[in-house]
């Protein structure tokens, strides 16, 4: 899979040689062996920290002792490499495929930035190559043990989803993010429906950017609204899994390509976080999905 030059669009992913095309399930199903639960990151909607959320769920939980990965199917717009510190990283391919490049606290990545020359790069390709990227990536990664695996998907519901959900064996469920907004709210349902028809497990809501705390006064305000996280979590039968705060850190911290949890190890977001992968991990352990409880 080459990459553009000169801020040329990137090329689409060579074909795959017939023996693979054939096999190509299998060869997914044999890479991903190793990993124990498969998630992958929603949003209904752009603009509510989906990919943040991601990248800073996948260091608490390495930060608590488990080996984790992301792959960033976000081929319009790859965050990871940056968020995770390993921006311009290459990825090292061998006879026996190729390994993910290792980030910050640990996490094993791989993202199509690695493939680009530069962030500037466009990606323009029409669903069935972003279909074909992601049955050739994943046929050919080595992710090794794994306890968690992390698809950090673009917006919507739309052709990633869907060549998630359908390629990808096993997925043990899916996250949805969200901000406390009517608007976000009606997105969250698309998602949640989505899940239903494609029988994918809900694991639960995020509600990011619930609240900011001012750092002078302790004052708190509700900037998108408030009650909408609750409101999901009671309508559409879905468990809210945490509330995290509106923090101009979370900002800094990834830009530096420095989590939250590393960065601002004391922080109420890292706190919050911490809270989030806790109860994730217990809903896991149980096998439980859905339900507000």
């Amino acid at each position: 899979m080459a990459a553009g030059q000169g801020g040329k669009p990137a090329p689409p992913p060579p074909a795959l040689t017939p023996p693979a095309q054939v096999g190509v399930n299998q060869q997914i199903r044999e890479r991903l062996s190793g990993v124990k639960y498969r998630i992958i990151v929603l949003s209904g909607k752009g603009g509510v920290g989906k990919s943040t959320v991601t990248a800073n769920l996948a260091a608490t939980l390495a930060k608590m002792g488990y080996s984790v990965g992301v792959f960033d199917y976000d081929f319009h717009g790859p965050a990871m490499a940056r968020m995770l510190g390993v921006l311009g990283a290459q990825l090292q391919a061998f006879p026996m495929g190729i390994f993910p490049v290792t980030g910050a606290a640990g996490v094993k990545v791989i993202s199509l930035a690695f493939l680009l020359p530069d962030e500037k790069t466009p990606v323009i390709w029409r669903g069935p190559l972003k279909n074909k990227a992601l049955q050739e990536l994943m046929s050919n990664v080595i992710w090794g043990q794994l306890d968690f695996l992390l698809f950090d998907l673009p917006p919507g519901t739309g052709d990633e989803a869907l060549n998630i959900a359908q390629n990808i064996p096993d997925v043990t469920g899916a996250l949805v993010v969200t901000i406390p907004s009517v608007v976000s709210q009606v997105a969250v349902e698309k998602s949640a429906e989505f899940c239903k028809q494609l029988n994918v497990p809900l694991l639960g809501v995020i509600e990011n950017m619930s609240y900011f705390r001012c750092p002078h006064c302790g004052e708190i305000t509700e900037i998108f609204g408030s009650g909408a996280g609750e409101k999901i979590a009671e309508e559409e039968g879905i468990r809210l899994l945490g509330r995290l705060p509106l923090d101009p850190n979370v900002a800094r911290c990834l830009d530096e390509g420095r989590p939250v949890p590393l960065c601002a190890p004391e922080s109420e977001t890292t706190r919050a976080f911490e809270e989030l992968a806790k109860k994730l991990v217990e809903i896991l352990e149980k096998g439980g999905e859905g339900g507000s409880g």
